[in-house]
Order: C-alpha cells, then sequence, then structure tokens
C-alpha cells in the first residue's frame, strides 16, 4: 500500500461508510481531512483523534479552497449527498444541487490545485431495472429515479475530467450496505431510517410498532424482494484499495460492490429471528412502484481490478454487529451533540 505524505481529503466521511472508512484508512496511516456538514452525519463517528473534522459544506468553494491551500492534498474521496430515492422523486431539483451540482463545484477546485485522483461513492442505483442478473458492469446504466440519475451523472463527469485534464478515478458502485463495526463503536444511524435491517431490529426493540414489507408477490422464491447486502468494513476496504490503486498511478476504474448473493426480505427476517431471539411483527403491504423483484451483484470485476471481495456473505455477519450496535450504550443512536470548527 502506498501512503503518500499528502493528506487526503473525505466529504461526507462523518456519515455511515464514510466514518467506516475513514477508521480503517486512518489506522492504515492516511492523514485524513473530514469534510461534513453534520446534517446527515455525526461527529462521534470520527473515533481517531488524529482525523480533523471540518463542519461545511462541499459546495462552499470557498471553505474548500482554503482547506486545500492549507493541506494540498493528494486524493478525495467522496462520500457527500443525499439517498433517499422516494424523496429524489418528489424532490429531484434537491437531489440534482446536492448529489451532481456540489461535486461539480469541488471538482473545479481539485483542478485549479491538481489534485488528480478522486474517489466516488456511486450507486447499484445507476443501472436502474437490469436487463440480466447478477448485474454486471456491462449491464446498461438506465436508472429510474432522479437519485439514480444524479450519480450517474457524476460519473460521466468524472470520465469527461480524466479526458479533458487527467483526473484518474474509482467509481464504486454499492449495493445494500449493511452492518456495523464489530466493536459496536459506530454503526448505522439514520434520521429517518429506511434501510431493512436496522428497521427489522427497530421492530423487535418496540421502536416502530411493526415493519412494514412492501409486496409478496414478486417473482422471487417467497414472493419478497431478493437484494445484496453488503457489509460496510467490506465497503471501507474497497475504498481503501481503491485509493490505493489511484495513487499508484493506476487507471480510472467502475466496479460492483457486492457479495453476490441474495437475500429475500423474508430471509433477513428470519435471519434476525434467530440472532435475537424475539418475533419480528410484521405488517404485509403492497408493492412500492419501481421495485425490482432482485438486485444482485456480480463483483469480479473489482477482484480483478482492484484485488477485493466481500470477506462476509452470509447476512448473519452483517446482523450480529448490528444487532451489538443497537444494543450498545448508544442504542443505535449517536448522541446530537455535533461538534464545531
Amino acid at each position: 500500500m502506498t501512503i503518500p505524505n499528502a493528506p487526503i481529503l473525505v466529504t461526507g466521511g462523518a456519515g455511515y461508510i464514510g466514518s467506516h472508512t475513514v477508521r480503517l484508512l486512518a489506522d492504515q496511516g492516511w492523514k485524513i481531512v473530514v469534510l461534513d456538514n453534520l446534517v446527515f452525519g455525526h461527529d462521534q463517528a470520527i473515533v481517531d483523534p488524529g482525523v480533523e473534522l471540518v463542519v461545511g459544506d462541499v459546495g462552499d468553494q470557498e471553505l474548500v479552497r482554503s482547506l486545500f491551500e492549507t493541506h494540498r492534498f493528494g486524493a478525495v474521496i467522496h462520500f457527500a449527498a443525499f439517498a433517499y430515492v422516494g424523496e429524489s422523486v418528489t424532490n429531484p431539483l434537491k437531489y440534482y444541487q446536492n448529489n451532481t451540482a456540489e461535486p461539480i463545484k469541488l471538482l473545479q477546485v481539485m483542478q485549479e490545485f491538481d489534485c488528480t485522483v478522486f474517489v466516488f461513492s456511486s450507486t447499484c442505483a445507476t443501472y436502474g431495472v437490469p436487463e440480466k442478473l447478477p448485474i454486471s458492469e456491462s449491464n446498461p446504466q438506465n436508472p429510474i429515479n432522479p437519485y439514480g440519475r444524479s450519480k450517474l451523472m457524476v460519473e460521466w463527469i468524472l470520465t469527461d475530467c480524466g479526458h479533458a485534464w487527467g483526473l484518474r478515478s474509482a467509481c464504486l458502485r454499492y449495493f445494500n450496505a449493511s452492518g456495523s463495526s464489530p466493536d459496536g463503536k459506530i454503526g448505522e444511524d439514520h434520521h429517518p431510517e429506511t434501510h431493512l435491517i436496522p428497521r427489522v431490529m427497530m421492530a423487535v426493540t418496540g421502536e416502530i410498532q411493526y415493519l412494514e414489507v412492501f409486496g409478496t408477490d414478486y417473482a422471487t422464491p417467497d414472493g419478497t424482494c431478493i437484494r445484496d447486502y453488503i457489509h460496510v468494513e467490506d465497503l471501507a476496504d474497497a475504498h481503501a484499495r481503491a485509493l490505493d490503486h489511484l495513487v499508484r498511478g493506476g487507471e480510472s476504474v467502475r466496479c460492483n460492490l457486492g457479495t453476490g448473493v441474495g437475500v429475500s426480505v423474508r430471509e433477513i427476517i428470519a435471519a434476525v429471528e434467530e440472532v435475537t431471539g424475539k418475533t419480528v411483527p410484521v405488517k404485509y403491504g403492497p408493492r412500492r412502484d419501481g421495485d425490482p423483484d432482485s438486485l444482485v451483484a456480480d463483483p469480479s470485476l473489482a477482484k480483478q481490478l482492484l484485488g477485493w471481495q466481500a470477506s462476509r456473505t452470509n447476512v448473519r455477519d452483517m446482523i450480529v454487529p448490528a444487532w451489538l450496535w443497537m444494543n450498545g450504550p448508544n442504542h443505535g443512536r449517536f448522541p446530537a451533540n455535533p461538534r464545531t470548527t
């Protein structure tokens, strides 16, 4: 692994996936500055005392420029984004502004300072409804909502910047991020929480009255949607490998990050019941528009290009640490006392 003297800027590094990645990179010896507006991130998720947290927006060019002047970053990892699909449909301009326009401002500053390494948090939502499974990078990218389109636009922009001024980028297309750190110090804390595994656990603990399951008539073995659940620490490892690849002079890459294993909603519920020893209260409802029957990754290209593959492929590997986080001292929630710069 190549660790340059120049620090790296991690935007959105106080969020769920960002904070796990920052923790791993700090353990590996990288010098890190996190830029996060704490709208969805948590200052307490930055657990390494050597990591500097700056509270602010990616689109604040004056602030970003001052950070580059001070630190002369060698690379940027960009997590900062809004990620609620339903909200993107009802408020698309919010998503195009935050997820597409603000990264352009960041890239403009990077170009000014000749910073040419960019790791981008993308999504399998750029594929839309897949033509075939498992989903490989050769699948057409036809997103069906503004969230997916806002991310795909950035992928296109990064390609154009590569041609224009030598930017080298890694676009990492996640499937369903899940799990928490094994020591229970950091984990998943969204407001509102929409991810399946924490919502199943919220139903178990009584935080919500029941888990609503949307649709039981999909073309799957048990009638519920199938998804590819990838542990957040495996995602962090992929970012570290992508950063190392680019810092070593590697070419731009576009990779899926998943396990290649599909798990249905009913299988998730059964696994949570097995881990917790408790019954999950469930209410079954109609399908949601636009939910594909199955989304499962073909992650083989990430192994070929980055030497990465998921180390946790059993859904219990995601549920056990998530349950530890839910039952830890913070009860699955970070204290609401954000630090300021």
